[in-house]
């Protein structure tokens, strides 16, 4: 139990801020980590500026050293300062020192530090790029008090680079360390979102799915735990509503034959024959309300099968009553969904086109993320106002639809429906060269 309660605990924790701020973090650390590895690796950073060195600070006081000297000593001291890594020269003129001519050198050393560290009214800075053959040094000249000059130089730093490549360095590095954990974080934040979705849309295909397995962050899972809890309801819901209809059905039919066998024993023929009639049309009634509320084939699962091979299925048994269906559309159309309820989509649709026009035909087009089928005739059509209205149960165009053709409202209530639970829609509008035109649109889900 204290094991069950620690584990709950540590998952508890396991939000979507925390994720947001681990990743920050974690960014950040990693963008830190990546320029520390560059410095060490590359090397670039051993070649700051100057002024980040503290080279500065020791040309100074070396300077003032020799400045201090006795003038015929200062070639001297020059040479014992000068190493590998620097060179000291002086010199009575700036000519002797064989400095190329550069506007900028003396640009370049107007800086105020290099001014308070060194006490000189004549300062210039020079970089390779600057000697004719872009093979130079980096220099630095500067006049002593009595007109002689000083001059520190030190070899090219080849593997240096700019400020700004180093700036960019920076910011690609930041991008990159960032992109990479943001890539991690998200995919870690995405997969249980996948999941979620997944069993969202499979249970709005099949309502028996089985419930979906919380995982990822707090928030995420109590998301799926709601849903879950949603569709357990809806599914008792259907379950108590088909047990309900059931025993509607046996309680209807029971006084339905009760009138019909009283009604043998009436002596007025058109009495007897009216009370028929009502009685058949209750009969009706009920048979397609309980089909409509029950529709077992609204119970069926989602499976992979040929919408195309389908709907040519459906041409042939028409054609065997010597009805003829143009088709448009591939010979082959691979879609997940339940045929059997996408059969009688069409078949309702195919129904009402023979009974009140002519000339069905069917057409089916298939697109990056849905599937369109139409079913086309030509006959009156239906008037603008009532394009929503004969998808409502029971509702009956008059003039056109009429007791006399066995219908009670509810094919294309129940075709609606059926498309609405494969997530698509069901509309009908009125052809320019006259008839209806009834437009299923079908989302491609996923296996």
């Amino acid at each position: 139990m204290k094991g069950w309660r620690a584990g709950w605990c540590l998952r508890s924790r396991d939000t979507v801020t925390r994720w947001i701020a681990l990743t920050t973090i974690l960014a950040m650390l990693t963008s830190l980590g990546f320029y520390a590895l560059f410095t060490q690796v590359a090397g670039v950073w051993a070649y700051p500026p100057l002024t980040e060195t503290g080279l500065l600070e020791k040309l100074s006081s070396l300077s003032r050293v020799i400045a201090a000297s006795d003038p015929a000593q200062r070639p001297q001291l020059a040479a014992a300062a000068s190493d590998s890594g620097l060179s000291i020269r002086w010199s009575p003129s700036h000519a002797a020192l064989g400095l190329p001519v550069t506007a900028e050198a003396a640009t370049r050393a107007n800086k105020p530090k290099a001014h308070q560290l060194f006490n000189s009214q004549h300062l210039e800075a020079y970089q390779p790029a600057d000697w004719p053959q872009q093979d130079g040094q980096y220099a630095m000249a500067m006049q002593l008090s009595d007109g002689s000059w000083l001059m520190f130089s030190m070899p090219s730093r080849s593997w240096g680079l700019e400020h700004w490549a180093r700036n960019l360095i920076v910011i690609v590095l930041v991008l990159l360390s960032t992109g990479l954990v943001a890539l991690i974080a998200t995919r870690r934040l995405a997969r249980p979102l996948q999941t979620f979705a997944q069993g969202a849309r499979r249970f709005g295909v099949d309502f028996r799915a089985p419930p979906i397995k919380p995982l990822g962050p707090l928030e995420i899972r109590q998301a799926i735990l709601a849903f879950n809890a949603m569709q357990a309801q809806l599914q008792h819901f259907i379950k108590d509503r088909t047990q309900m209809l059931a025993a509607i059905s046996h309680d209807l039919r029971a006084p339905l034959t009760r009138m019909r066998l009283r009604g043998e024993f009436i002596d007025d023929p058109q009495l007897q024959a009216k009370l028929f009639r009502d009685v058949d049309e209750m009969h009706a009634m009920i048979n397609s309300s309980l089909e409509f509320f029950r529709d077992n084939a609204r119970l069926e699962e989602a499976t992979p099968f040929d919408l195309a091979e389908l709907l040519q299925t459906l041409i042939d048994d028409y054609r065997d009553q010597s009805i003829d269906i143009p088709f448009s559309g591939p010979p082959r159309l691979a879609y997940l969904g339940r045929p059997l309820g996408l059969k009688r989509v069409i078949t309702n649709l195919l129904e009402n086109a023979l009974k009140y026009a002519s000339e069905p035909a069917i057409e089916l087009r298939s697109h990056d993320d849905h599937v369109t089928i139409r079913v086309l005739d030509r006959g009156p059509g239906i008037p603008k106002e009532s394009h929503e209205q004969v998808f409502v149960p029971f509702y009956r165009l008059e003039g056109s639809r009429n007791k006399s053709t066995g219908g009670v409202g509810l094919g294309l209530s129940a075709a609606r429906a059926i498309v609405l639970e494969h997530g698509g829609e069901l509309t009908v509008r009125n052809r320019k060269i006259g008839g209806l035109e009834a437009r299923v649109v079908l989302p491609v889900l996923e296996g």
